[in-house]
């Protein structure tokens, strides 16, 4: 049983951390955004710009017989002013599944006021929650970490990569800007006889700090789009970010950082 548990909420911290677009993935490896998208650790808390929104990811994987593959998967997102961040993610019904199978929800609560990762269970409900780093903690880490590199140690430029400031649009209701990450591998490079070209395309709100379109296209994976709407820049409802009553609580071991939620960029 406590394995299960285990196993439940690595499957929440990876949607967190993870994106859509081919291993790795947030967006692109995270909407996810990532949340919602993108690199990061919980370390990470954008606090004083509260909203809601509904995360949509659409997969299409075209076939060499031309056939086509499209799946959906849609998150709705909370955040507060505290920055704690609830998402519930509905993902289909398994390919063959019966017809009496539902869709399934998976619904987290990251607190980094209280230190904790909950992973709500409706069916059955428990709260199996767990403790994760604080802010200063991993912060303080990650700068001691900086420290050793030391402050002008850089990655080589990469022949392969190509960044492109995409400027600034409206988009969803919101100003963003984007960004556009072209990598190229080279012919030879892993077998390939010709070059294979992956594009990122990430538009993120100055206001929200999270990205609200991210699209990503390798022929390898197909293309993944996803983007944040219904957003609204209202605080929540505080109780969604609690227990649920009359749940019970458990406690599990602490968390290890895996990656950040996805309403904190």
């Amino acid at each position: 049983m406590k394995k299960l548990v285990l196993i439940s909420l690595a499957t929440a911290v990876g949607l967190f951390a993870q994106g859509p677009g081919g291993p790795g993935g947030r967006l692109g490896g995270r909407m996810g955004f990532q949340g919602p998208m993108g690199p990061g650790g919980p370390q990470h808390t954008v606090t004083g710009a509260p909203y809601s929104g509904t995360e949509v990811t659409t997969t299409q994987q075209v076939l060499s017989n031309g056939n086509s593959i499209q799946r959906q998967r849609q998150t709705t997102v909370y955040r507060d002013s505290q920055g704690r961040v609830r998402t519930e993610t509905t993902a289909p019904a398994r390919p063959g599944a019966s017809s009496t199978e539902t869709p399934s929800t998976i619904v987290t609560i990251h607190d980094p006021v209280s230190g904790t990762l909950s992973h709500i269970d409706n069916k059955n409900r428990v709260v199996n929650q767990t403790t994760i780093h604080r802010p200063n903690a991993t912060g303080a880490a990650a700068g001691q970490r900086a420290a050793v590199r030391g402050p002008n140690a850089q990655r080589p430029a990469d022949p392969n990569v190509v960044t492109e400031n995409l400027g600034l649009q409206t988009m969803n209701g919101v100003a963003a800007t984007g960004t556009r990450i072209t990598r190229t591998i080279p012919a030879g490079t892993m077998g390939n006889a010709q070059a294979i070209q992956s594009v990122r395309e990430v538009w993120t709100s100055g206001d929200l700090k999270v990205p609200v379109m991210v699209k990503t296209s390798d022929p390898r994976f197909g293309t993944t789009v996803t983007q944040l709407t219904n957003i609204n820049r209202a605080e929540p409802d505080a109780a969604l970010f609690q227990p649920p009553a009359g749940y019970t609580v458990k406690q599990g071991p602490p968390a290890r950082p895996m990656g950040r939620p996805r309403g904190n960029q």
